[in-house]
């Protein structure tokens, strides 16, 4: 079993075993900032910090009949003692947690994390729990930059919610996924689920598979010079017949200021968004700052 699972276990066994699906988000978030390594990531979603993660996780526990199906709440079926599985430290951090925020819950719960954490209430719902200068503090942790700019992004080593965060902060307002075929085994990162994602965190979505590079090219990619042949190949043979979508891209910067182009590999030098980038600012109307996050 992976260990976060065991953390979600023990979260639940330390709550008596059930606890509101409100409650649970803000309580695993809350532990995970105690963690070293946290055991998930979160995005500021419409009730505060939120893991998408942990809900695969879910579903997955739900399967094996760890916890119950209830869209509402998180309940334990297991009853196994998941405390004891986890390291010296965690059970020290759930103990210490525990101690912290026993009293808390609900609408008290969701305002103490918006009051420590500004950042994860930027998308809320709930915002009139708080004051007006906790709001202020709120608002001052939401990006809004006005600059015309394209960034690329790539998933590599990244959950899904932290690669959702770089965009967020860097306000980009469109997602171009420039993959052949959108088909990941990482969580989050398949067309359907990201496409999801992305709209519930408000950004668009594209998916434009003409300006990708089939697999079966990047089968043998080993060396600095595989790469270098391939890219040679893509920028001499395939961009030049792909003048229309580069100027979708372009239009889509033109319209909405922020946008990223988005495949895989984290190293933007091995990764033939660069080549697409250069193609796009080597466009005689191209006047925009670009940035690979």
């Amino acid at each position: 079993m992976f260990y976060r699972r065991k953390v979600i276990m023990a979260l639940l066994q330390k709550w008596q075993g059930e606890l509101p699906s409100l409650d649970f988000q803000k309580i695993l978030f809350l532990f995970t900032k105690k963690q070293k390594k946290p055991s998930y990531e979160f995005l500021p979603y419409k009730y505060g910090c939120f893991s998408f993660h942990s809900y695969a996780d879910k579903r997955t526990m739900i399967k094996y009949e760890m916890i119950e199906d209830s869209d509402d709440n998180w309940i334990t079926i297991d009853k196994n003692d998941y405390i004891s599985m986890l390291t010296d430290e965690d059970r020290n951090n759930l103990d210490k947690l525990y101690f912290e925020i026993k009293n808390l819950k609900g609408k008290d719960l969701v305002k103490y994390v918006y009051k420590k954490y500004p950042y994860y209430a930027i998308n809320s719902q709930m915002l009139n729990i708080l004051s007006d200068d906790e709001k202020g503090d709120v608002i001052n942790e939401k990006p809004n930059i006005d600059s015309f700019e394209l960034f690329t992004i790539g998933y590599e080593g990244r959950s899904v919610e932290a690669y959702f965060n770089l965009l967020i902060k860097n306000d980009i307002h469109v997602l171009c996924d420039i993959r052949k075929n959108s088909i990941s085994m990482k969580y989050g990162f398949s067309k359907s689920q990201l496409s999801r994602i992305a709209e519930k965190m408000g950004i668009i979505y594209v998916h434009i598979p003409q300006l990708g590079i089939d697999s079966s090219k990047r089968q043998d990619l080993k060396t600095e010079d595989d790469y270098r042949r391939l890219f040679t190949e893509y920028r001499q043979e395939i961009l030049p017949q792909q003048a229309h979508f580069l100027n979708i891209i372009y239009r889509l910067i033109k319209d909405n200021k922020r946008v990223a182009l988005t495949c895989f590999e984290a190293d933007y030098k091995s990764c033939h968004r660069s080549e697409v980038a250069n193609a796009l600012i080597n466009l005689p109307k191209w006047n925009f700052l670009v940035s690979h996050i």
